[in-house]
């Protein structure tokens, strides 16, 4: 296990299933997590049911307010139909400095459609709604979309994917990509703008239907990139 001098990291949604394997996965590294759910009861069931599976590590349940106000990083894990709610929420709490991590996919499944289809959202993707509804100052970053839940959420199963960053500033992504490393197999590559976001989203819908047809949990790989992606 990592250094326990680990900052520690809110996670918006840690009782669905991206969330719950992003706490589970980071805890095993060190990091102490804070988990955040509309209601604090569910969250401290959570924190007990993650400690089950890293019985060392460090996990706390609250309201979501409370879980962003605990951490300088929030990763954003939910679906996209309480996304905005779920911000709106928060505007009193998350603080100009904090890195947002944006995992939301506007997928139709949201309003009743099918998972392999995409939403249309008037910004331009779920990561440009979260940085327009959330305080100035709060930096925005979109990554994860691509990542199996399932796969996260099963400690025994090995990862070898990579992760698709997109933001506005190059530091933000890197300090996203510098936590998101931290679990391994995973290797996070920069793909521009923040508005490139409404194409790393929109894969997450390719894949279940890959997924769907295959009975696998695919991932993303990219070739050819140098051995260095964060100089």
């Amino acid at each position: 296990m990592a250094s326990s001098d680990s900052k520690p990291v809110a996670i918006i949604g840690a009782s669905g299933a991206l969330g719950f394997g992003l706490a589970v996965r980071l805890a095993r590294t060190g990091v102490p997590i804070e988990i955040g759910s509309r209601d604090a009861g569910r969250a401290g069931e959570t924190a007990e049911r993650a400690r089950e599976q890293v019985p060392d590590g460090s996990f706390a349940g609250h309201d979501n307010a409370g879980a962003a106000a605990a951490a300088e990083v929030v990763i954003l894990s939910v679906p996209f139909r309480s996304q905005a709610e779920t911000l709106g929420n928060l505007k009193e709490t998350l603080r100009p400095g904090q890195l947002l991590i944006d995992a939301t996919v506007p997928l139709a499944a949201a309003v009743g459609g099918r998972a392999t289809r995409m939403l249309g959202v008037w910004q331009g993707s779920a990561a440009q709604q979260a940085l327009e509804m959330a305080p100035d100052g709060v930096r925005v970053v979109s990554a994860l979309h691509t990542v199996s839940a399932a796969s996260l959420s099963d400690l025994e199963h090995t990862l070898d994917q990579d992760v698709l960053v997109c933001g506005d500033k190059r530091d933000d992504k890197r300090e996203a990509a510098a936590l998101i490393e931290r679990i391994e197999g995973l290797r996070c590559v920069d793909c521009g703008r923040l508005e490139m976001a409404r194409t790393t989203e929109a894969l997450t819908a390719l894949l279940i239907a890959v997924n769907a047809r295959y009975k696998v949990h695919a991932g993303v790989s990219l070739s050819g990139l140098p051995e260095k992606l964060w100089e």
